[in-house]
């Protein structure tokens, strides 16, 4: 076995670890809002939105493509530099994602993945080993913008349709109602997650086509292969079915106090956008879109609170996960790059062994878990207006 085919297997193996964290990082993004208002059962909600992730990512691959030729310029590295460069965002992403998992911040792990690989070619290739516009395609394009539209945009569909749903159930029996958008959560959560293992999938499944190109096993212009779709769909569907409790309980509980009907405004307005954008090929944050939907319920819903510094500590999470996860695939492509080799790589695998045991270690000393998710939030300190204390 060459050492090139090592770096590969081990490229493949952290892109999976990279999506199994994808999942349980946004098992959030379907179903905290059903779980908040009692339509699923907390475990029940998990392994839904698992097996649903799982029939999703066999639905589209144009999100894939975007990944795997929209970002790095092939033109100017491959083999195993690529392989390098690949490997180090990958580990920049995983440890965003895992950092804010602990802190219960439902950041964007497709941000994590970008910022950690732009990071790890402006480090390895100058700024220019960047496609940064390329008319409708390139990191502007395909990434910064709809980060930029994807919450607003939820927010006031969301929004809009929270209103119309008060206003034409005004009136009516409280509790009928609340059975009523009860069922109809389940479906919309269901297709949430199925939109998610649309987009979210395919980010991995691009990743690890990257590497096959690098490595010389595919070319650009090949399909993708059948292996790729399977075993990355199953990766985020067992990190989904395992269930991200913590940033569960800050979207489910901590953001707004959701109501049913506000829970299937939310729902349906993300899958919409989330579907759309992945038939057009674009890598949407999930997250930022199901956390813009629910923003727009509690605007639409009338006397309905707000917790804006919970939404402000979710904002700071957002603008750092970019250059944050950046930072980190640099700082690992230069640990690898000034080791060399194997070796070099082994290193940074190494590390992110060690970091990922810490916080788990850490996470353990205050758990979040089913039986716990569902409780209320912790009120304001008294005598400080629209705060809240962390989950």
């Amino acid at each position: 076995m060459t050492a090139e085919l090592v770096v590969l297997l081990i490229v493949i193996a952290t892109a999976l670890a990279f999506d199994f964290t994808n999942g349980f990082h946004d098992t959030a993004n379907a179903m905290a809002t059903s779980i908040a208002t009692g339509a699923l059962k907390p475990r029940t909600a998990v392994v839904l939105s698992g097996l649903l992730n799982l029939v999703g990512a066999f639905l589209s691959v144009e999100v894939a493509a975007t990944v795997a030729a929209g970002i790095v310029r092939l033109d100017k590295v491959s083999g195993t530099p690529l392989l390098v460069i690949v490997l180090s965002g990958l580990v920049g992403g995983i440890l965003w994602n895992l950092l804010t998992w602990l802190l219960g911040l439902p950041s964007s792990s497709s941000h994590a993945l970008f910022g950690g690989l732009i990071g790890a070619t402006i480090a390895a290739l100058g700024p220019a080993g960047v496609i940064w516009s390329a008319g409708s395609k390139g990191v502007v394009a395909k990434i910064i913008v709809p980060a930029v539209a994807a919450p607003p945009v939820a927010a006031l569909v969301a929004g809009v349709a929270t209103w119309l749903i008060y206003r034409i159930t005004r009136g009516s029996d409280p509790a009928a109602v609340g059975r009523g958008f009860r069922w109809g959560q389940i479906g919309s959560a269901s297709l949430v997650s199925l939109a998610h293992g649309t987009n979210d999938a395919q980010k991995t499944m691009g990743i690890i086509f990257l590497a096959l190109i690098a490595h010389g096993t595919a070319k650009p212009t090949d399909e993708l292969p059948f292996w790729v779709i399977a075993v990355c769909a199953g990766a985020i569907a067992g990190g989904t079915a395992v269930g991200g409790w913590r940033i569960i309980r800050t979207l489910g509980k901590g953001l707004v106090d959701i109501e049913p009907p506000q829970g299937l405004a939310a729902e349906s307005a993300s899958a919409a956008i989330i579907l759309t954008s992945a038939e057009f090929g674009l890598p949407l944050s999930t997250t930022q879109t199901v956390t813009g939907a629910i923003l727009g319920t509690g605007l639409g819903r009338p006397g309905a609170e707000v917790r804006w510094s919970v939404l402000g500590r979710m904002a700071v999470a957002w603008l750092l996960t970019l250059p944050a996860a950046a930072l980190a695939g640099g700082a690992c492509w230069w640990i690898a790059h000034l080791i060399g080799g194997l070796p070099g790589v082994l290193t940074i695998f190494a590390l992110l062994v060690a970091a990922a045991a810490a916080i788990y270690r850490r996470a353990r000393s205050a758990p979040v878990t089913a039986g716990n998710v569902n409780d209320e939030w912790p009120a304001p300190p008294a005598g400080v207006k629209g705060e809240s204390c962390t989950p």
